[in-house]
């Protein structure tokens, strides 16, 4: 990992649906929650501020379009513009979130910086492989994946211009456990691709570090100008990490996910990552705040 470190906050909620209640998510409370627990000292970072995202507009479904479209495109070229800047500088980046359909900005200053392909490395309990017409919310977050891959009848699939973000063959999924009887997170049209599926058991019966070596072969092959990580909080065990939107049963420890992530961020390679779906208003007593924040230091390294 490169020695200095910088956090920016995409503190955005325009990438979800509200809750079933019509109760806003709280994401945007998400990087100063997390500040509080004295991350950016703790891992003596510069502190870049947040990136401010519009309000959330698309309470009625568009018909066949993703929620939110427009402004979603125009806070992930805001955000690529503040990711780009500081991996231009060889800056580690931890950008605190926010929803999951962040990593399309991350990955477009990632790749502005780079001036070529990344890989993707993407950490999470959902495929979020849906398209517009088959998503089963419309939110942007339940299809960014497949954004970021170029799939879907959006613009939100063609930030990169003419060619991905990402490259299917370039991105790993770790960790998922949505279910053949959840289609709509899109995983029957994930398996005819080449990204490199992980699923939850394998990574239980493959292990930690074989899992994590087996992704550093695909994100450092030759020809990729470095690789993004995304860490979605519901990969954790709702037991440990109940904060977020949809939690899956029997997920990974803190430690589990910890070890994971160690051996990727110290690679020379390794650009920056993501922490999303974390939501605050769910965590009166921040519990879940202080467990999200001990696994970045213990992942990135404590300087304290």
């Amino acid at each position: 990992m490169k020695s200095s470190i910088a956090v920016l906050g995409a503190p955005s909620s325009i990438g979800i649906r509200p809750y079933d209640d019509g109760a806003p998510r709280r994401l945007d409370l998400a990087p100063n929650a997390l500040r509080s627990e004295g991350l950016v000292t703790r891992l003596h970072a510069r502190d870049l501020g947040d990136i401010i995202s519009p309000p959330y507009r698309d309470v009625v479904r568009p018909a066949a379009r993703p929620r939110n479209e427009a402004d979603v495109a125009d806070y992930s070229r805001a955000l690529a513009v503040k990711v780009a800047a500081a991996v231009a500088e060889q800056t580690f980046v931890v950008v605190l979130g926010g929803d999951c359909s962040i990593v399309l900005g991350s990955l477009l200053g990632v790749r502005t910086a780079m001036a070529g392909p990344i890989g993707l490395v993407y950490i999470d309990a959902h495929a979020d492989f849906a398209t517009p017409n088959r998503s089963r919310t419309g939110s942007a977050a339940s299809m960014c994946l497949a954004l970021a891959v170029g799939r879907g009848d959006t613009p939100l699939a063609r930030l990169g211009g003419d060619k991905p973000l990402a490259r299917p063959e370039d991105v790993v999924l770790i960790g998922r456990r949505d279910h053949a009887d959840a289609p709509w997170y899109g995983q029957e049209v994930l398996a005819t691709l080449p990204i490199l599926d992980i699923q939850h058991a394998t990574v239980r019966s493959r292990g930690l570090d074989a899992v994590a070596q087996d992704t550093l072969k695909r994100v450092t092959r030759s020809g990729l100008n470095g690789f993004w990580i995304h860490l979605d909080a519901d990969v954790l065990d709702p037991a440990v990490m109940p904060a977020v939107d949809s939690p899956v049963p029997h997920g990974l420890s803190v430690d589990d996910v910890a070890a994971l992530l160690r051996p990727l961020v110290q690679h020379p390679s390794a650009l920056g990552i993501e922490v999303t779906i974390y939501d605050p208003s769910l965590d009166p007593d921040h519990s879940s705040a202080a467990r999200l924040s001990n696994l970045l230091l213990h992942a990135l390294g404590e300087h304290a």
